[in-house]
Formats: structure tokens, sequence, C-alpha cells
């Protein structure tokens, strides 16, 4: 059997995927707060986001300077460690999001300004690292490398970036937090 005929076709669990994950949290955010865990302290859950957020920079970076080896077998345990890791934070947050008010940020100034742009490109970009992440992993495990390269090259910076900013985001609303 040829290496074409074996290749999996990801692009509607892609699509599902993309438009569940952007839909649970825009609900999350949005909705009024459900409160299932009333009664449960989950003040730790923005800590853990920013734990998990740290590990997926970290498995990326490694990931990135394993493919710059060709050590392809490292590459892909780094990448679905980062994957994981992710998969792990958004539980969390929709947790957290789905059952505790949203922080404000209190700081003033400059901070804020920073705080804001950081905020909002964080925001931007993890919509849109959603399907490129995806499509990124379909590509790399039917081996269209070159396919899988192209996509790489925008997914691995922006991911970097997202996991970066999302706990850099934490330490500065960290203080706020009820």
């Amino acid at each position: 059997m040829s290496q074409e005929l074996t290749k999996r076709n990801y692009s509607p669990l892609i699509i599902i995927l993309t438009v569940a994950i952007i839909s649970l949290v825009s609900i999350a955010y949005f909705s009024p707060r459900l409160e299932i865990f009333k009664g449960y302290d989950l003040s730790i859950l923005p800590l853990i986001n920013a734990i998990l957020n740290s590990i997926t920079f970290i498995a990326l970076a490694f990931a990135l300077m394993a493919i710059k080896r060709k050590n392809i077998k490292l590459h892909k345990r780094l990448i679905f460690t980062a994957l994981t890791s992710t998969a792990l934070f958004l539980v969390t947050y929709l947790t957290y999001h789905f059952n505790a008010p949203s922080t404000k940020y209190g700081g003033t100034g400059i901070l804020k300004g920073i705080y804001l742009f950081i905020l909002l490109t964080h925001i931007v970009l993890a919509i849109v690292i959603v399907p490129l992440a995806l499509i990124s992993v379909g590509r790399g495990l039917n081996m269209q490398v070159e396919k899988h390269r192209k996509i790489a090259r925008w997914t691995m910076p922006l991911w970097l970036y997202v996991s970066l900013t999302g706990v850099l985001v934490y330490i500065m609303i960290s203080p706020y937090y009820k």
C-alpha cells in the first residue's frame, strides 16, 4: 500500500475541534457563571493554567531544537507533550471560567497599557493558533513534510508567543485574584 493511500484526512476533526474549542471558551467567558463546583475553592486553577502554559512553552522550545537537529522522534514526543499540556490547560481554563467571575486588572498607567496589549494579542493569537496547531500536527502525522514545514513556520512562533504571554498575563493579573 502506498504512503499516499495511508494518509488520513484530519480536516473534519480539525474543523470540529476548532469550532468547539473557540465556542466553549467564548461561552465560558461571556455566559453567566454555572457554579457547578459551588463550594469548592477553584482559586488554584489560574496558577495551574500558568504552569501548564509554561510546560507548553518549554516543550515547544525543545521541540524546535529537536527538529533543527533532525531528531524527529524527540520532536514528535515534545509536540505531543505540548498538545497534552495545552489540552489540560483548556480543561482547567474552562472549569475556572465557567465557575468564577472574571478578574479585572487593577494596575494603572503604562503597566495597564502593556497588560492590555499582551492580553489582546494573546487572545487573538490563541484563537488563530487552534487550527494552525491542529493542521500542523495533522500534516506532521501524515508525513507531509513540505506542507508541515510551511505551516509550522507560522505555527511554532505563534504557539510559543501564546504560551509565553499566557504566563505573563497570569503574573500581571495574579495580585488581583480574589
